[in-house]
């Protein structure tokens, strides 16, 4: 197959579908580097390396570039986030050190340049489009707590941690992990030392342990 079904069932060309992505890209680059207001179409068809009417064609202003810009760059972090959290499916017999592992690896990408610069761009443009918390929140933060409340149900219901609320769980920890970041990051304005944001890390997993691990942090 080269392609994905449009809706009248026509397969997309690939090139057509490798193009968009390559503009969605460079509008992020250029959005992230000049800000909504001063970024310039022509900039992004340059970076894309396409011409200019071939921007328009695929996404038809910057109101709507931004837009699916922004959404496409939360389907990445949120990839990243997916990928870590999924080491908790078999967390093995020492779940204090996966569970580190998971709090660090969930701070990388919060610290990672394309996190930083989604949650600069979401403030910054709050005004203009006052439904980007809620896109970009559904895409990342939401997704990302629903999976990790999946996986802290199944340790529960295996008698690694104890009888909780998963969701409640699943929004403790990672409140654990993104308050203390943002304030240490003003916001995500600059960056934390590693050591730092592994000591956030093991901070937040002694916590969480200490209000839902049963018989020792490691079991």
């Amino acid at each position: 197959m080269t392609g994905t079904a449009s809706p009248a069932g026509r397969a997309a060309p690939r090139g057509r579908i490798d193009k968009r992505q390559a503009i969605l890209d460079a509008a992020f680059t250029v959005f992230a580097r000049r800000g909504y207001a001063e970024a310039c179409v022509q900039e992004i068809a340059e970076v894309a390396g396409v011409a200019k009417p071939t921007v328009y064609n695929h996404l038809s202003d910057k109101e709507n570039l931004f837009r699916h810009a922004m959404a496409a760059a939360a389907d990445i972090v949120m990839a990243e986030n997916l990928a870590v959290a999924e080491r908790l499916r078999d967390p093995g017999g020492d779940l204090d050190a996966v569970l580190g592992d998971v709090a660090y690896g969930l701070v990388q990408v919060c610290c990672g340049e394309r996190s930083r610069a989604l949650r600069w761009l979401t403030y910054a443009q709050v005004a203009r489009f006052p439904d980007l918390i809620e896109v970009v929140q559904g895409r990342t933060s939401v997704r990302l707590a629903e999976a990790l409340a999946d996986r802290l149900a199944r340790l529960s219901l295996a008698g690694r941690l104890r009888p909780c609320d998963p969701a409640l769980a699943a929004e403790q920890f990672l409140a654990l992990l993104t308050g203390p970041m943002e304030a240490r990051s003003g916001l995500g304005t600059h960056d934390i030392p590693a050591e730092e944001a592994r000591g956030v890390a093991r901070a937040a997993v002694d916590t969480f342990l200490r209000a839902y691990g049963v018989g020792g942090a490691g079991v």
